[in-house]
Parts: structure tokens; C-alpha cells; sequence
């Protein structure tokens, strides 16, 4: 079989047609810029589809012939990625990334309405601000109301993805969880919980699971994106479930592995056979099967090094920065500068936080400022088992490690792991995820 698998991310798309469960060839990538703001109460993090659009266009393009001849497709997208669609399928809103923390107050109100251990429990998560989704429906509401009201369709990016593509209405499991809106024992739509986020449930996708095919290429979408009509597309699934899906391969994910996707945030998961929710993680289902995820984030972790790069290194090229980075995680990093690296805020807080730097003083250099950076993140990275132990999770042993800085993973943060624990590297684990989703 042909499959031609996208790995949507948070600033690029990759695209590669994989005719067999190894390592993928050709792997087109094309990248698109997220906007960052400030309002003076909280930070915005979102992407124009028309971005997200021309970047897909673009890989697959690249491809050539050759897309067109595939036999089904699947894609696998950052999340969560909240967007509103009018009933022609055009974008009433950006895409709302992970990053963005502008629903605080709308966050509060819905903990308010529910209650926070009966939203934990109903929803497996917290409504924390940008990080469940519902609480970026509720800013809309209140901030924004056109794009509700004239909104057909609300859901994530795999959602518009489906609806180009097929014009069929679906969100995969794996993405459902991330809305706020599912109920964790039922897997279908919560009404006291949309009640809540008000969004009309009209509106809202179908829930199926991630290996489902929703329907095939209209004639309209393979003009659009250059593929062929008639070919068939899958739900797919949250990038963090392709990674989990690659780490068990054919033979499937058995509880307790666990998957460190380094990037611009760094995610780590592991496989449960039941909802462990917790108010400090991240509970979601796989997307298939019975099984979920645990999942702890940093962040700003590959992106807090960039903006190191960005303030103090610039005369440094990336290359020769990153060189300098791997050397001192080597080596000891005790600094007199401390550094909190909150410079995303939290993806499991109900506030917003800001990273600082303290103990400066005319003697501290930039790589002062660096090594706290890095030694923070080390600090970031073993409070997570903390949080998964106090949970109930279950760690085994293996970790698969994948992203595009799963070098600073282990050489940095593989120091917070617990003793005997096992690691190996994965280039392009979501793309091979992605196979599995289809094979499996």
C-alpha cells in the first residue's frame, strides 16, 4: 500500500509517501510562521489556515507525481488547534495553537459552572486556559461572538483537514479529548459540558476513532491540493498518538511505554489502559483501542533555546549555537543566574505565568544566562515523573525519544529520567505512526 502521511506540527508541514513500515524517503517539509502577541493580559499564539494551507499544498507538491498515486492518506496535526468554520468550510477564525493563553478568565468561569473535580472527572482534564479548547470557545463567545454565531462547524485543524478534503464533519478521539467537551467514560459529546463552554452542539464533529476512513477526495479538494479524487482519507490523530503508535509498531502499545516528543515544546507521554486524570497532566484517549494517554509538557523547551539563540547568540550561526549548547549540557551548569523558563506559560495551569531571570550582576555572562536556561529545563523535565507517580501512572522502561530536538533531550533532559530506563531515537516517528494508524 501507498499512504501519503502529513505530519502537521506547530510550525511546519512534512509530507512523505511511505510504502512500508520503516524509515520514511523524501520527506518533503515546508514551514509556516505562528503569531505571537500580547494583549498586556495574556499571550496569543495562533496560525492563518491560509498558512497552514500553502504549506501543505507546497509538501505535497514536492512529492510530485507520485502523490497522486497513493492508495489512502492520513495526517497527523499539533493539538490542540482550535478553529471555527462558516458552512462553505472558510476559516471564521485563525487556528488557535496550544501556546495561546488569552482564555484565562473564560477557563475560571467554566471550572466555576462545573466545579473543578467534576470537570476533572467528566472531562479528564482541567479547562486550562488554551490547553482545552472549550476555554478558547468561550473567549470567542465572549470576545469575538460573530465567529460563533455564523460557525457551522467548530473543531481542530484535523477537523477543517477532514472537511477540505471529503467535506465529511469528524474530530478523532485522540483530538476529542483535547476539546474539554467529551465525557472520558462515554467517549461522546458532554452536554453539561458544552452547556458550560456554551458552544452550540450543532456545531460540533462527529466523534470517530483515529483509523476510521471518513470519506474520500472530492474533485473540488484534489484540484485544491493536488491529489487524486476518489482517494480515501483517515480521521488520524494528534502528532503525540502517531509517535505512541510508531514506539508499539505493528505489534501494538502496551502500557506504561512511554514517548518523549522533543520540539518546540517538549511532550511526554505514557500509554495507560485507563483514564488517570490528574489536575497537573494531561489525560486523552490514544485514538484507537481502548487505550489512553498520560501526558506531561513543557512549554517552551526547543523554542525557549531559540530565543536564547535569538537574544544573546545572534552572531553565532544555528549550527555553531546548538554546538555550543550540547557542549555545555555536557558539562556542569551550575550558574549564579537563575532563570525560570515560563516563557510559554503552562499548558496545565489556570493562570498565566511569565518566565524571569534573576542574580544578575556586572560579572554574569551569556552563558551564565544559558546554562540557567538549560539547568531549568533539566528541573522542568524531572518534576514531570513526580506528577505521573502521584497520578498512579505506570512507567515502563523504554522510552522512544523523536522531534527535531531529541538531541537536547539526550543530552539534557534524559539526566531528570529515573534510573534504568531505556531510550532510543526515532527520526520521524509521527510520519512512521502514521503507518501503523493505517496498518494496524
Amino acid at each position: 500500500m501507498r499512504l501519503l502521511a502529513l505530519d502537521i506540527g506547530s510550525s511546519s508541514v512534512k509530507a512523505a509517501i511511505l510504502r512500508a513500515d520503516g524509515p520514511p524517503r523524501g520527506v518533503a517539509r515546508v514551514s509556516f510562521p505562528t503569531l505571537y502577541h500580547d494583549d498586556g493580559v495574556a499571550p496569543r499564539a495562533e496560525v492563518k489556515l491560509a498558512a497552514i494551507e500553502r504549506a501543505i499544498r507546497v509538501a505535497i507538491a514536492a512529492l510530485g507525481p507520485a502523490a497522486k498515486r497513493v492508495e489512502l492518506i492520513a495526517a497527523a496535526t499539533m493539538s490542540p488547534s482550535w478553529l471555527a468554520l462558516d458552512a462553505r468550510g472558510k476559516p471564521l477564525t485563525n487556528d488557535i495553537t496550544h501556546q495561546d493563553r488569552r482564555s484565562v478568565v473564560e477557563a475560571a468561569a467554566i471550572e466555576r459552572r462545573i466545579g473543578k473535580a467534576e470537570h476533572l472527572a467528566l472531562a479528564g482534564n482541567r479547562p486550562f486556559p488554551g490547553g482545552i479548547s472549550s476555554t478558547t470557545i468561550a473567549w470567542h463567545l465572549a470576545h469575538q461572538r460573530p465567529a460563533i454565531d455564523w460557525a457551522a462547524l467548530v473543531g481542530h485543524l484535523g477537523t477543517w483537514f477532514a472537511h477540505a478534503l471529503t467535506g465529511e464533519r469528524v474530530i478523532d478521539l485522540s483530538n476529542a479529548g483535547f476539546t474539554g467537551l467529551m465525557d472520558i467514560q462515554t467517549r461522546t459529546w458532554s452536554d453539561r459540558l458544552i452547556e458550560a463552554a456554551g458552544v452550540d452542539r450543532e456545531q460540533l464533529p462527529e466523534i470517530v476513532e483515529s483509523n476510521a476512513v471518513v470519506g474520500v477526495v472530492t474533485s473540488a479538494a484534489a484540484r485544491r491540493f493536488g491529489l487524486a479524487a476518489g482517494t480515501p482519507l483517515l480521521a488520524g490523530c494528534i502528532d503525540g498518538s502517531a509517535a505512541m503508535l510508531a514506539a508499539g509498531g505493528m505489534n501494538g502499545v502496551k502500557v506504561g511505554q512511554i514517548v518523549n516528543v522533543c520540539g518546540s515544546t517538549d511532550v511526554l507521554a505514557v500509554c495507560t489502559n485507563a483514564p488517570l486524570p490528574h489536575d497537573e497532566l494531561l489525560t486523552r484517549p490514544l485514538g484507537i483501542g481502548g487505550k489512553w494517554l498520560s501526558v506531561a509538557t513543557i512549554a517552551a523547551a526547543g523554542s525557549a533555546v531559540d530565543w536564547a539563540h535569538a537574544t544573546f547568540f545572534r552572531d553565532l550561526t544555528k549550527p555553531a549555537f546548538f554546538r555550543h549548547v550540547d557542549r555545555l549540557a555536557r558539562s556542569d551548569l551550575t550558574s549564579r543566574v537563575r532563570f525560570d523558563g515560563s516563557l510559554a506559560g503552562s499548558r496545565t495551569a489556570m493562570d498565566v505565568s511569565a518566565g524571569r531571570i534573576e542574580g544578575l550582576t556586572l560579572s554574569a555572562d551569556r552563558d551564565d544566562v544559558l546554562r540557567a536556561l538549560l539547568s531549568d529545563l533539566v528541573h522542568q523535565a524531572g518534576a514531570r515523573f513526580d506528577r505521573f507517580d502521584d497520578a498512579g501512572v505506570r512507567l515502563g522502561k523504554d522510552v522512544l525519544v523523536t522531534g527535531g530536538g531529541s538531541t537536547l533531550s539526550k543530552t539534557l533532559l534524559r539526566g531528570s529520567w529515573p534510573r534504568g530506563m531505556r531510550s532510543r531515537t526515532l527520526n520521524e516517528a509521527t510520519l512512521r505512526g502514521l503507518w501503523t494508524l493505517a496498518n494496524g
